[in-house]
């Protein structure tokens, strides 16, 4: 029996390591395992704010989603290297640009401020980790299925993904949301490393302070990364094609005002110059300028920064495969249901026409998937606000000025300095104005521009207004609290309505 009891214990162990042996052999070519989930009734490609919030909403609504995301965590370039980093190194980078200038002039006396670059890039990252995973958890809680890899659609009802761990995932769906955003559009010449020459992406992250940054495009991304860093040390001048910075659609008028207090910052700017070229060399960037008298110039740099905007990610979806139709800079056209020519192929976000901002891309999401299951779709696109994150920020909703005066549409103007603004006194935070454009003949407010320290937070009151039909008197004759920062739009709305502020 002992004998036997050995014996049978060896072909045990022989077994189980035979068996261990195999598995680890196999391993392998089980992560590249395929799968298939049948029966969905939507699948989202792209956790960006639109794909997410699309995602989620469907699900609520009962419609069982798939998420596909192609990189490692989900939220897209805004949460992971967009808009979610570049607030907490401006926000930060303020602290202490005013604690290094103002603290004495406000009466608070330290000595020695130093930065800890690695430990607010730490802080950046713990923003944006908290922030990505909650994605997860918010899948998860709504019952959202997520799959990691680059999803190509095959036919109007099936996508397969190749998933990041090397496997395959085929779904088969009945509707499919394209929600893929938008890519750094490249300079033609110039080869992005991000480390010396670098994309909004590198920006985020550079591993010590330029001495000198040149940014290409003065637009949101440039002033916004530019502060960043003149703020840390940094020399920065801005090469802008246009005549004006902020981008397309900002106010000439509110432009000029912003561009007035990052000069005084200390940032420079050359418009209405282009760049020909650059090339690295012993020390540094050089880049080579002309303006639009063709006087050329050069400027060097430790760093450049390429911000000429960005273009839709629709290469390699394998739209082409279904023949969904796109235009001639890549965008998807769509109807007023967030269709494309392949009617259960949607598409929302940075990839269809208009302003490339996530909260415009989230409202998309949810109108899109409500119209899939018989709701009504409605957006009104000149209600969507713009913010510019600068210090003084810059905010507006619907149109400019000079776009009003170019339709032909009768007009006033209401105006109101925060220099005139008590809460901007007390706070002695004076930069910027409130902006005011009204109907002649109606009062209907026809555009909000805001230029002060809270203007991303007071933009949404002027948005809620418009988004209602109301007039410049409407606002103006609501009690707002004093002392505060949001007064000085009542006071623009007061001069607009009936030509002069109270307190200016």
């Amino acid at each position: 029996r002992s004998h036997y009891f050995i014996q049978s214990n060896l072909r045990m162990h022989c077994v189980r390591s035979t068996i261990l042996s195999s598995r680890a052999r196999w391993l392998p070519f089980r992560l590249l395992s395929s799968s298939t989930i049948s029966d969905s009734d939507l699948v989202v490609i792209g956790s960006g704010p639109g794909g997410y919030v699309a995602a989620i909403k469907a699900a609520q609504l009962g419609l069982k989603t798939v998420c596909v995301e192609k990189g490692s965590t989900f939220g897209g370039t805004c949460l992971n290297v967009g808009c979610i980093p570049s607030k907490a190194l401006l926000n930060n980078s303020h602290y202490f640009h005013v604690a290094k200038h103002e603290f004495a002039n406000r009466g608070i006396k330290v000595e020695n401020i130093e930065l800890d670059l690695p430990a607010m890039m730490k802080a950046k990252e713990t923003s944006v980790s908290a922030l990505t995973s909650g994605i997860a958890g918010l899948f998860k809680k709504n019952g959202v299925t997520s799959v990691y890899g680059h999803g190509t659609v095959v036919t109007p009802n099936q996508v397969i993904v190749k998933n990041n761990d090397g496997g395959r995932t085929t779904i088969n769906t009945k509707n499919i949301l394209i929600a893929t955003g938008s890519e750094v559009t490249p300079f033609p010449g110039i080869e992005i490393d991000e480390e010396t020459i670098v994309s909004s992406t590198g920006a985020l992250s550079l591993k010590k302070v330029p001495e000198k940054l040149t940014l290409i495009g003065a637009g949101v991304i440039g002033v916004e990364l530019g502060s960043v860093w003149q703020r840390l040390g940094a020399q920065v001048t801005a090469v802008e094609f246009l005549g004006h910075i902020g981008g397309m659609g900002i106010d000439s008028e509110i432009a000029k005002s912003l561009q007035r207090s990052l000069q005084k910052q200390g940032m420079k700017f050359k418009l209405n110059t282009k760049v020909l070229s650059a090339e690295r060399t012993p020390n540094g960037i050089k880049v080579l300028t002309e303006d639009k008298k063709g006087k050329q110039g050069e400027l060097e740099s430790d760093v450049l920064l390429v911000c000429v905007g960005r273009r839709p990610y629709t290469a390699n979806l394998g739209l082409d495969n279904i023949g969904v139709q796109m235009d001639n800079r890549g965008k998807i056209p769509v109807n007023e249901r967030f269709q494309t020519n392949i009617r259960n192929v949607y598409a929302i976000g940075d990839v269809i026409d208009g302003p490339m901002l996530a909260h415009k891309a989230e409202d998309e999401g949810i109108i899109c998937v409500e119209g899939m299951v018989g709701g009504v779709p409605h957006i009104n696109y000149d209600c969507v606000p713009s913010v510019i994150y600068t210090h003084p920020e810059v905010a507006w909703v619907g149109k400019s000025e000079e776009a009003i005066k170019a339709e032909g549409v009768p007009y006033k103007v209401g105006t109101f300095p925060m220099a005139a603004n008590s809460r901007s006194k007390t706070n002695n935070d004076t930069d910027g104005v409130a902006k005011v454009i009204a109907h002649k003949e109606t009062d209907r407010l026809l555009g909000v521009h805001l230029v002060c320290s809270v203007a991303g937070e007071l933009i949404n009151e002027a948005a809620l207004a418009m988004e209602y039909g109301a007039s410049a008197e409407d606002i103006a004759r609501v009690c707002h609290a004093h002392p505060t920062v949001s007064e000085a739009l009542k006071e623009a709305c007061v001069s607009a309505y009936a030509g002069k502020p109270i307190n200016f």
